[in-house]
């Protein structure tokens, strides 16, 4: 395969928050894109900014030399694969696909096998910077999979990414973003930990949040979901039911690797009581009103 240019067509499958605004960003770039996503509406604005539509998976794959994937969880990236209308059985020799998605590594490594024998290759990149960094074309990309296919497909990273890591062979990227989801709500744990202790011992967690900040506990956490948190600001951003998928992956890699993850594990169910308390569709930052109400605390 030759190196990724303006003249290769590149599919996208996934039109969600950050897939819709991935694909934008390619087309921004001057590449030709084709799109496809199970709600015809999703890719519209894309289409309005000179996208082509593909009626079925099929058709995207036939037509493109490496495609984006963008998709929830494990079972979506398999189905958009092998499903019994997948684009697998339709997909160039020599293309590859890209997936952006956060799901299992070892997952990952079998779907890269499978593809492999047909002449495809893939590289996970599970990406780090929300809705802003995506629709900023700055997010961080942590990549699997052989370093030359990589090297190839880099003019398309760099219209959607700042930072780019070769993490690894096939799942080491979704291995190194189960990492960084641990360590990002590990902070988010924390830092509502205080503020719930702020507010039950009546000082004012605002005042509390500012004096951090100018010390050693400054973090993004603390400057970004504290002040939305503290602002009542609860829309996602990163909705609960992703997080608590993204802890339930990192907490099955810890396992798998006989990894001692006290604070996946703590995650996972706090989580969980979260998503049970009817706030699955929030942010992730509502998990300090579950401190909150596990403290008595009445606002």
């Amino acid at each position: 395969m030759t190196d990724i240019s303006k003249q290769h067509v590149i599919g996208f499958v996934g039109l969600g928050v950050m897939g819709k605004s991935m694909a934008r960003n390619l087309l921004q770039a001057g590449f030709t894109v084709v799109v496809y996503n199970r709600s015809g509406t999703a890719a519209d604005e894309l289409v309005a900014l000179g996208g082509r539509r593909a009626d079925s998976l099929a058709a995207l794959a036939a037509q493109c030399d490496v495609v984006g994937l963008c998709l929830p969880d494990t079972p979506d990236v398999e189905q958009v694969l092998f499903g019994a209308h997948g684009m697998a059985p339709a997909l160039r020799r020599g293309s590859v696909v890209i997936d952006f998605s956060t799901i299992a590594a070892p997952a990952t490594v079998d779907f890269a096998a499978r593809l492999r024998q047909a002449g495809v290759e893939l590289l996970d990149s599970p990406v780090s910077g929300g809705p802003k960094g995506a629709s900023e074309g700055t997010l961080s990309c942590m990549i699997g999979g052989d370093a030359e296919v990589l090297a190839r497909c880099m003019p398309v990273f760099r219209a959607i990414g700042k930072t780019f890591t070769h993490i690894g062979p096939s799942g080491a990227g979704q291995l190194c973003k189960s990492c960084n989801q641990l360590a990002v709500f590990g902070t988010v744990m924390a830092v509502f930990e205080a503020l719930t202790l702020a507010r039950k011992s009546g000082i004012d967690p605002d005042k509390v949040r500012d004096a951090l900040l100018g010390g050693s506990a400054q973090s993004f956490v603390l400057q970004n979901h504290a002040r939305r948190f503290l602002d009542g600001q609860y829309a996602p951003g990163f909705r609960v039911t992703l997080m608590q998928k993204d802890l339930r992956l990192a907490h099955a890699a810890a396992q798998d690797a006989a990894s001692f993850a006290p604070v996946a594990a703590l995650a996972e169910q706090l989580l969980a009581a979260l998503r049970n308390t009817g706030r699955a569709d929030l942010d992730s930052t509502a998990l300090g009103l579950l401190y909150e109400d596990l403290s008595g605390i009445v606002r």
